[in-house]
């Protein structure tokens, strides 16, 4: 990759969460904001922490399986400091957490760099197959919600020919990624082939079954610990788990555009639930309280796994 593009994509996302942060602050007055902090019902985000952390170091156990079938016995606490230290190294560097990640487990558990980091590019597949599952749920429920919704705000003959359009769009660019050799489809078809390949071996491990209750508990955690933060704020508590939903998707693709969603987090949160006619400021308060908190943790458990990483591994390291 040439350093003009290495750089910005480095820069961009930091940049673009910049921008949203003060676009974020322009909408709602700092005081208003650290008034709604003051007045959160802390225990309620006590329990959304905790939640949090029960998903991470589920997804630390998760991989123990992953590496099982490659002759390895990893160490938990060192696999669960590696989670942590993960995350809290994507706030500065996009993507460079998995791959400290995967440096951290070869240092401290001998498992080849290549082999290791196999291993979370599969685990990312089972995340991605997650989240399409949470999505299909989201539209199943509230497909009349959604229908309702694009029917007010566009005609429904206009709507129905934009549908036809972009289905035949998409087909068009099935047959083309289909038949094309060019990179970007090499690329779009690799991903695919990747996605069912990590599919299916995950039903090749021997405790298959151990590896899909993680999955599933780890993302159970995530809307959970989404759902239970709301309650911190009065003006949110009768919230439908619809916007849940809607805002838990759209504030976990907001991660993706910025460093750990700086910015992005809070403002996909007020976009989803405006969707649902709740109050705007509420909203966003909501999206920095949860934002905030989510990554204070991550900061404090990621700083502090990058320390005690090598002390705790020093008898290892000397012998």
């Amino acid at each position: 990759m040439s350093k003009p593009k290495s750089i910005l994509k480095v820069v961009l996302p930091l940049l673009l969460g910049v921008i949203l942060v003060w676009y974020s602050l322009s909408q709602i007055s700092v005081s208003t904001l650290v008034q709604y902090f003051k007045d959160a019902d802390y225990s309620w985000i006590i329990l959304g922490v905790v939640l949090g952390v029960l998903s991470h170091a589920s997804r630390a156990y998760r991989w123990l399986y992953m590496a099982e079938p490659l002759g390895y016995k990893p160490n938990f606490t060192n696999s669960f400091m590696a989670v942590y230290s993960a995350y809290l190294i994507n706030f500065t560097i996009p993507r460079a957490g998995e791959i400290a990640r995967a440096t951290i487990l070869t240092n401290y558990e001998d498992i080849p760099f290549d082999k290791g980091f196999g291993t979370i590019v599969a685990e990312r597949v089972a995340d991605t197959i997650m989240l399409l599952l949470i999505i299909a749920i989201a539209l199943l429920l509230e497909f009349e919600f959604i229908y309702d919704f694009f029917i007010k705000k566009f005609n429904p003959t206009s709507l129905m020919i934009a549908v036809i359009f972009f289905l035949l769009i998409g087909i068009a660019i099935y047959f083309f990624i289909k038949k094309s050799n060019s990179k970007f489809a090499l690329k779009v078809k690799g991903f695919l082939s990747g996605l069912i390949e990590g599919a299916l071996s995950i039903f090749k491990m021997k405790k298959k079954w151990a590896f899909i209750f993680h999955t599933i508990f780890i993302w159970s955690m995530y809307v959970i610990m989404f759902y239970v933060t709301t309650f911190a704020l009065p003006e949110l508590q009768n919230i439908s788990f619809a916007a849940i939903l809607i805002g838990f998707i759209l504030a976990s693709f907001s991660i993706a555009a910025t460093n750990g969603g700086i910015g992005s987090f809070p403002e996909a949160v007020v976009i989803a639930f405006l969707l649902f006619n709740m109050a705007e400021d509420p909203s966003r308060a909501f999206g920095w309280i949860m934002w905030s908190t989510q990554t204070l943790i991550i900061i404090i458990f990621g700083g502090l796994s990058l320390i005690y990483l090598p002390i705790y591994n020093r008898k290892k390291t000397t012998v």
